[in-house]
């Protein structure tokens, strides 16, 4: 049928036939069949009494066949009352009930109950009115059609929190592009250039999730290789776009470099002091991350903590692969990315623990035919020592040594170690960084920032 009565209610029931209707209730329809007139008088009368007692007021549906429109309204106690559209209204309670009792709209849900009711004896009903007990039929649970839950979604915050954009769209910030957009206030918002959606990239890259503490070992056997310089730039780069908790460790038997070449802290302490002193911090519950300040050296400004090696130059101790794994196991519950410089001896027992809790190799190498000939050497040894997968998924990372590198010789190094290694990048010289003092980070030039950006996201891809 095409009339269509709306009531404030939102139910609208179309009836077909003395034992078959269509009810509209909140945007659907559900087709209802029944034994007989009372049966589907029953399930209407039911199925209104439920929106009633939910809502706690008085629920209205439309009746409509043929030849005339009806009303009925159930209140939240039962009474029932009916009416044609535009008469007075004539109200009874509700009928006992005899064998089963009016089902709910939960029940309806499980069993073919809608609002269908019949017009009353004023106007010659379709469907008769007369009191009648609910029937409950085995023929027309087997005949109706499952209804649907028509109830409105309610939203939720999950609903609200997941409708947010996934990422909004980037904005320039350099170049003429963000000149523009500032001068402009916003009115005009050109595209972000190609170079700054790049390092847009990389960062998130950099930032990707990770699951737990990762592990990156820096080798290279031979001195010079920008191991430590290595170390600390991607810790600064880490540290920098990941906000912190982040460790660059020197893992020297002896003494390294990387306490001298990072920024200066009021103390000296050094992994053998907080090997000593290690038992504070193997329980979390007790200990904290603050509480390691008296031992690592924060890097404030490139957010990241550095643990230098021992620099007693009449100590006669040793990191062995038994303290290593000490440590390694309590710095692990401390940070997330904990970055390892390594010697020079690729047999001490301090080295090879390193490689084997490593969760990323980074190999480095300046473009020099001795320093990539260590390196090549290095990889060729993991292998031997059935590192090789560590191998296959390493990053390489070749810096130029002057301001004129050899162009042939760094492409002849990529293509060594881009089949040996699962990925290869490249650092240009840099000024700031020759005179092997401690690293200002901020005097190192825009292009090479960027390069170690796209290290970092290289090393991070593999994580």
């Amino acid at each position: 049928m095409s009339t269509s009565i709306n009531t404030h209610d939102g139910v609208t029931v179309f009836l077909t036939s003395a034992t078959e209707a269509d009810v509209h209730a909140d945007g659907a329809v559900i087709a209802v069949q029944a034994v007989d007139g009372d049966a589907l008088r029953d399930r209407v009368v039911a199925f209104v009494q439920e929106r009633a007692q939910r809502l706690g007021i008085p629920a209205t549906a439309a009746l409509i066949d043929d030849s005339s429109h009806w009303t009925l309204t159930v209140e939240p106690d039962g009474r029932v009352t009916e009416a044609p559209t535009g008469l007075v209204t004539e109200s009874f309670e509700p009928r006992p009930s005899s064998t089963a009792p009016i089902p709910t709209i939960a029940a309806a849900v499980s069993a073919p109950a809608a609002a269908v009711v019949a017009p009353v004896a004023p106007v010659p009903p379709a469907v008769p009115v007369a009191p009648a007990a609910p029937v409950a039929s085995p023929v027309a649970a087997a005949t109706a059609t499952p209804p649907t839950d028509t109830r409105p979604h309610r939203p939720t915050v999950e609903d609200l929190l997941s409708s947010r954009p996934r990422q909004r769209p980037l904005k320039a910030t350099t170049g003429w592009q963000g000149r523009v957009r500032r001068m402009s206030g916003g009115l005009i918002s050109p595209k972000p250039s190609s170079a700054e959606q790049t390092r847009h990239d990389l960062t998130n890259r950099v930032q990707k999730r990770l699951d737990g503490p990762r592990t990156i070992v820096v080798l290279n056997p031979k001195g010079g290789a920008h191991k430590t310089t290595s170390t600390l730039l991607l810790a600064a780069t880490f540290g920098r776009l990941r906000g912190g908790s982040t460790l660059a460790w020197d893992n020297n038997e002896t003494r390294g470099t990387l306490g001298w070449r990072a920024q200066h802290t009021p103390h000296h302490r050094t992994a053998v002091d907080l090997l000593n002193d290690l038992e504070r911090f193997e329980n979390p519950s007790v200990a904290s991350l603050s509480q390691l300040d008296d031992y690592v050296r924060t890097q404030v400004d490139a957010r990241f903590d550095v643990l230098a090696s021992d620099e007693d130059a009449a100590a006669t101790s040793t990191i062995d692969d038994a303290a290593f794994d000490r440590l390694h196991r309590t710095l692990s519950r401390y940070y997330r990315l904990l970055i390892v410089d390594t010697g020079n001896n690729m047999r001490a027992s301090n080295w090879v623990a390193a490689v084997a809790a490593a969760d990323q190799l980074v190999i480095v190498s300046t473009v020099r035919e001795d320093t990539a000939a260590s390196a090549a050497w290095l990889l060729d040894g993991l292998a031997e020592k059935g590192f090789g997968d560590k191998v296959d998924r390493a990053v390489t990372i070749l810096t130029s040594p002057s301001e004129k590198p050899d162009r042939e010789l760094e492409q002849r190094l990529a293509d060594h170690f881009g089949a040996l290694t699962a990925a290869v990048t490249t650092i240009p010289y840099d000024a700031a960084l020759v005179d092997g003092g401690t690293i200002d980070f901020d005097a190192l030039s825009p292009e090479t920032n960027d390069a170690w950006l796209n290290a970092a996201a290289v090393v991070a891809d593999q994580l």
